[in-house]
């Protein structure tokens, strides 16, 4: 089982890389302005649902703050590689510093929203779960990822945006968090039988839930 979830936490590491690092791109999806994140950053929240329903709350939140601290070292890595002067033979440093310069602001907006979200994520998943007595976990892996995508997805935006030019008002904010944050509600429902498959296969159960 260790070895299982050692390769949760490394997909875990990756996906919310991932996400810090693309995540600067926006797309249109089915009409709605979102981040190129959004098909990795909701697999954190799937990942700690599966270790919080199989491990519990104190290894679910030393993965969180590994995710941290990764998080910090490579924002803190990135923030360097693009300080430094580039060599004369590197006649892309301007589309680099664009790519992977964002603002302190961001950064920061970044850091705290991802703490808070899965923070409450873990509270909200085993709320529910000492709620159903430890059954639908269906219900506890969507209540606890739409609460917390829209906790990342509106604080995100207000810490990020806010005031940072006159038509991004309070309204302005909130008017671009609930479409985003709609599209994250759809994509944690389509992750449910994900959450089954990947809690069965953390116990070594069979697609039925037979332990062979």
């Amino acid at each position: 089982m260790e070895r299982k979830f050692a390769l949760l936490a490394g997909l875990y590491i990756a996906a919310l890389v991932a996400a810090n690092l693309v995540g600067n791109k926006v797309a249109v999806i089915g009409g709605i302005v979102v981040s190129v994140a959004i098909f990795s950053y909701p697999v954190t929240f799937l990942v700690t649902d599966i270790v919080a329903e199989v491990f519990g709350k104190k290894k679910t939140t030393d993965l969180v703050l590994a995710g941290v601290a990764s998080l910090i070292f490579v924002l803190l890595l990135t923030a360097l590689s693009v300080a430094l002067p580039p060599a004369d033979r590197f006649p892309y440093n301007e589309a680099y510093t664009d790519i992977f310069g964002m603002s302190t602001r961001i950064l920061i907006a970044s850091i705290i929203c991802f703490a808070a979200s899965q923070t409450h994520d873990i509270w909200a998943f085993h709320f529910w779960k000492e709620k159903t007595h430890g059954k639908h976990l269906w219900l506890r892996n969507n209540l606890s990822t739409m609460g917390s995508q829209f906790i990342d997805s509106f604080a995100f935006m207000f810490i990020a945006f806010y005031g940072a030019a006159p038509e991004y008002t309070l309204g302005f904010v909130v008017s671009i968090t609930i479409p985003y944050w709609l599209v994250k509600v759809v994509v944690a429902a389509v992750d449910t039988p994900f959450c089954y498959l990947g809690v069965r296969w953390m116990r070594g159960e069979d697609v039925t839930g037979s332990t062979p």
